[in-house]
């Protein structure tokens, strides 16, 4: 399959935590990550909560910059240009540019609270696509239409449940048509009761054939989307594979351990 975007050459990320002793210790958040999806591919990322798989998604989204290695999408180097061998920033106006090939979805929507739906939607086809008003309506609606929100088009984000201001959020990252989109914990911010209508969205903007990077802890769901699930811990990915071997046979103590906890390979084991 023709790959979609890489994430490779050992990419690595620091950052600062402050300890008990209020020492600020500088802390490897990526260690050598080396990530690869494929055209039409959905990869679930799984892990323990400071493992590094919502970094990376930022990484891929250029919100996060890596200290080293490579981030490609389209086989486009993103952040970077090369010359004479060596990675320089390249103009913001450029990354920008790039950018558009990659829609993300955020745990707390980010939506403008001042834009309707249909504004929030039509607002980065507008800002980044340069489109006309017309033209960027021609495309907002069905987005809204497809998540479910048509009757919706004129309410503003106070007006609207959490699971509604998700849905114009992943209405709003598929308007741009990226090449993939990226789903950080998508339904952490929500009500229990309100998680389904998101996750069935997410189901089925997959049958479409969209390329899809989603981290979650809802490890039913992670089963029954993923082609394939990539485990995390401590800025590494110790293990990835179809999720039927991962949620029946990890091999991976870390991955059998958070797995354990989620009570998912149990049930695994029993199908």
């Amino acid at each position: 399959m023709h790959k979609t975007f890489v994430f490779e050459t050992k990419a690595s990320l620091w950052g600062r935590v402050r300890g008990r002793t209020d020492e600020i210790k500088r802390v490897e958040v990526l260690k050598g990550v080396d990530f690869t999806v494929a055209r039409g591919e959905t990869v679930v990322i799984i892990g323990s909560s400071a493992s590094g798989k919502c970094t990376l998604l930022r990484c891929i989204n250029k919100l996060e910059t890596i200290e080293s290695g490579r981030i490609y999408v389209n086989d486009h180097l993103i952040g970077y240009r090369e010359q004479d061998g060596k990675l320089v920033d390249e103009k913001a106006s450029i990354t920008a540019m790039k950018r558009t090939d990659i829609g993300m979805v955020f745990q707390h929507f980010n939506l403008f609270l001042n834009k309707t739906a249909l504004g929030n939607v039509m607002a980065p086809l507008r800002d980044a696509k340069k489109l006309s008003a017309t033209a960027a309506k021609a495309i907002a609606v069905p987005n809204l239409e497809m998540v479910g929100l048509v009757d919706k088009l004129d309410t503003y984000p106070s007006k609207l449940s959490g699971g509604q201001k998700q849905r114009v959020a992943i209405a709003r990252a598929l308007a741009m048509e990226p090449t993939v989109t990226l789903f950080d914990e998508p339904t952490s911010a929500l009500d229990p009761e309100l998680v389904g209508e998101v996750l069935a969205v997410i189901k089925r903007i997959a049958q479409l054939g969209t390329t899809m990077v989603i981290v979650t802890h809802e490890m039913q769901f992670a089963r029954e989307m993923a082609n394939r699930i990539v485990a995390m811990d401590q800025g590494l990915i110790v293990e990835e594979g179809p999720p039927e071997v991962i949620f029946t046979n990890p091999q991976h103590d870390k991955t059998r351990a958070l797995l354990s906890r989620s009570g998912t390979a149990q049930r695994g084991s029993e199908d």
